[in-house]
């Protein structure tokens, strides 16, 4: 059975093709909630609903394949951070986070129409950020393009200059948490033999 990433993101789709795990990545067409558009919404949910539409409108037009959708968002100081909407948010968002501790969630959404069923997974990662002058964060912006990531950084981009400490996993600080697609991919494998 085809597995579809429901996803433009290229950091998702290296993490499957480093697991060795064969898929066809798709770009959903949703327009996702944010946490200014729905300021009630806990992180987890906002996640959470994000993938589940992106899963299912892939879905639908793919109704014999597996559908694997994320989300991810960080949350810092009681603020959901998702992508920088310009490069004064996203200087923002790095200010933000410089010497504190904040928390990767990542949802993960499953679909196999054929089982009839749906996994979800909720991916969560304490990152802890090394105390930032202006004149680093800045330079990090320049060094990387902050502009399509949750919080304004990647992990696998020059993060060593900025991250001081990980607690969980970090592919979920990636954008895709393995170790639940891994196992997932290894059930629905076994399953088609």
């Amino acid at each position: 059975m085809e597995l579809i990433l429901a996803s433009s993101s290229p950091r998702r789709s290296h993490l499957l093709r480093e697991a060795g795990i064969l898929f066809r990545a798709i770009s959903p067409d949703v327009d996702e909630l944010s946490a200014e558009t729905n300021p009630e919404l806990p992180p987890h949910e906002l996640a959470k609903i994000n993938a589940r539409m992106k899963a299912e409108a892939v879905a639908e037009q793919h109704t014999g394949s597996l559908v694997l959708a994320a989300d991810t968002v960080v949350y810092c100081s009681g603020q959901i951070l998702g992508k920088p909407l310009d490069p004064q948010d996203a200087e923002r968002m790095l200010t933000l986070l410089a010497g504190n501790t904040h928390e990767v969630i990542t949802a993960v959404i499953w679909l196999n129409h054929r089982a009839n069923s749906v996994k979800e997974f909720i991916g969560r990662t304490w990152v802890t950020f090394k105390p930032l002058e202006l004149g680093q964060i800045r330079e990090y912006m320049v060094q990387v393009h902050v502009m399509d990531k949750a919080g304004s950084y990647a992990l696998q981009d020059r993060g060593e200059d900025i991250i001081e400490r990980i607690e969980g996993s970090r592919t979920n600080v990636i954008g895709l948490p393995m170790e639940p697609v891994r196992e997932w991919w290894s059930q629905d494998c076994q399953s088609r033999n």
